[in-house]
C-alpha cells in the first residue's frame, strides 16, 4: 500500500510518501514563504529523487484541519486536485491526531496544541492503548478529547482534572509556555524540535491506517474542518451586532 500524505495545516508544509510501513520520502519546509509557493514543488522535488510515478499511489491522505485557513484550503485544493486527476480517495487525517501520532507508544497523554488566538487553542487529548495480538503487542492511538477550540487555561483546568502526566506540541506551545508553566499541576514537558510541529510523514502513517480499515472518501467531497469561524467572519458579526 503506498499512501501520498499531504499537511499544510500550520506553519509547516510537507509531503511524504509511505509504502508497506516505510517511508520512502518526506519534504518539510518551516520558512518564510506561503504554502501556496512550496506545496506543489515540494511534490514534484519529492516526486524526482524518489523516482515516483503518482499513479502507483493507492490514497492520498490530506489533514483535514483545524489549523490555518488559507493553509487548509490550500492542502485541500492540491489534494483534492490530484485525486481527481489520479481517480484516487482521499483519506481525511485530523489534524491534531496527525501531530499526536508523531509520539508514538509515548505513555502520557499528549496534547497538540495549535494557537487559535485570543487566547485560544486547538486541541485535543490522546493516549496509546496496547492490545495483546497473539502475542505482540500492538498499540493505537485513542482520542480521550476530540478537536476543538478552547480556551488554554480551560484546557490546563481540564487537563489538571485528569492528574496525569502530559506531553504538549504545537506552534501554541510557543505562545502559551508561560501559561503551561503557571498553572499546570500535573507532570508535563514539552516535545522536542523533531517531533513538535505537523508532519506529513505522520499523517500519511496514519492515513494508511484509515485506508486499510475503509476510511477514505472520493476526492470531491473533502471538505476542510474548521472548527469555527474565520477572523474576518467574525468580526464581521461583530460589527452587524453592534451596528
Amino acid at each position: 500500500m503506498k499512501i501520498l500524505g499531504i499537511d499544510s495545516s500550520g506553519l509547516v508544509a510537507g509531503v511524504a510518501v509511505v509504502e508497506d510501513d516505510i517511508l520512502l520520502g518526506e519534504y518539510t519546509t518551516n520558512y518564510k514563504k506561503t504554502h501556496s509557493q512550496t506545496l506543489l514543488p515540494m511534490l514534484d522535488e519529492l516526486k524526482k529523487m524518489i523516482e515516483l510515478d503518482l499513479d502507483s499511489i493507492d490514497a492520498i491522505a490530506i489533514s483535514k484541519g483545524p489549523g490555518s485557513f488559507t493553509g487548509l484550503r490550500i492542502g485541500a485544493a492540491t489534494a483534492k486536485g490530484l485525486g481527481l486527476a489520479l481517480k484516487k480517495p482521499l483519506v481525511e487525517v485530523p489534524t491534531l491526531a496527525g501531530m499526536a501520532y508523531q509520539l508514538f507508544a509515548c505513555d502520557s497523554l499528549i496534547c497538540p496544541i495549535m494557537d487559535a488566538r485570543r487566547n485560544q487553542v486547538y486541541t485535543g487529548i490522546y493516549r496509546f492503548e496496547t492490545k495483546d495480538c497473539q502475542g505482540e503487542a500492538k498499540r493505537s492511538l485513542s482520542e480521550t478529547k476530540e478537536q476543538c477550540a478552547i480556551d488554554i487555561r480551560e484546557l490546563i483546568d481540564e487537563l489538571n482534572g485528569m492528574g496525569q502526566s502530559v506531553v504538549f506540541l504545537g506552534d501554541g506551545v510557543a505562545v502559551y509556555e508561560k501559561t503551561i508553566r503557571e498553572f499546570c499541576k500535573v507532570p508535563y514537558t514539552f516535545a522536542p524540535a523533531g517531533m513538535n510541529y505537523q508532519r506529513a510523514a505522520s499523517v500519511a502513517t496514519l492515513g494508511a491506517i484509515y485506508f486499510a480499515e475503509g476510511k477514505s472518501i472520493d476526492a470531491a467531497l473533502h471538505q476542510p474542518e474548521y472548527l469555527r469561524k474565520s477572523q474576518a467572519e467574525r468580526e464581521k458579526e461583530e460589527r452587524a451586532t453592534e451596528s
